[in-house]
């Protein structure tokens, strides 16, 4: 039995691209080139017909080694908390205080963007923030 090597994380959502942009930011991700004959993204949109403009959008790890983020516009909004979420690992290794203090830091980053902090879940050891995005998906900053 073969082991899958590569997958992407799907966000059903009411804006593909500005979510995605919005994830780019947070991730250091970047927006892959438009498709072949396009010179932009843009060109792509009025290609297509009125009600597929804008259907989804994705981004991807300029590195490579991260998954691939596909956004799909979805006629219903969120209804409730997911039930996958994203871990952003900003502070991995770090512990009590210095950890307190990057999450804060990437906290603080993210809000201007549109991101919202729920709450901060801290034991005096270990630490994350529970935070949403622009469109109210949760997250940690783990």
């Amino acid at each position: 039995m073969s082991s899958i090597k590569q997958f992407q994380v799907t966000f059903d959502c009411a804006d593909p691209e500005r979510l995605a942009r919005f994830w780019c930011e947070v991730l250091g991700y970047v927006v892959p080139p438009p498709p072949a004959g396009f010179a932009t993204w843009d060109d792509h949109h009025r290609s297509q017909a009125p009600e597929d403009r804008g259907a989804w959008f994705a981004c991807s790890d300029p590195t490579g080694v991260g998954p691939r983020l596909f956004f799909q516009r979805v006629p219903e909004g969120k209804a409730a908390k997911n039930r996958v979420h994203l871990d952003v690992r900003v502070a991995t290794g770090l512990v009590g205080e210095e950890r307190l203090a990057a999450l804060e830091a990437e906290c603080a980053r993210l809000v201007p963007l549109g991101a919202v902090r729920v709450q901060l879940l801290y034991d005096g050891h270990d630490a994350c923030i529970v935070m949403q995005d622009i469109e109210g998906n949760e997250f940690c900053l783990d």
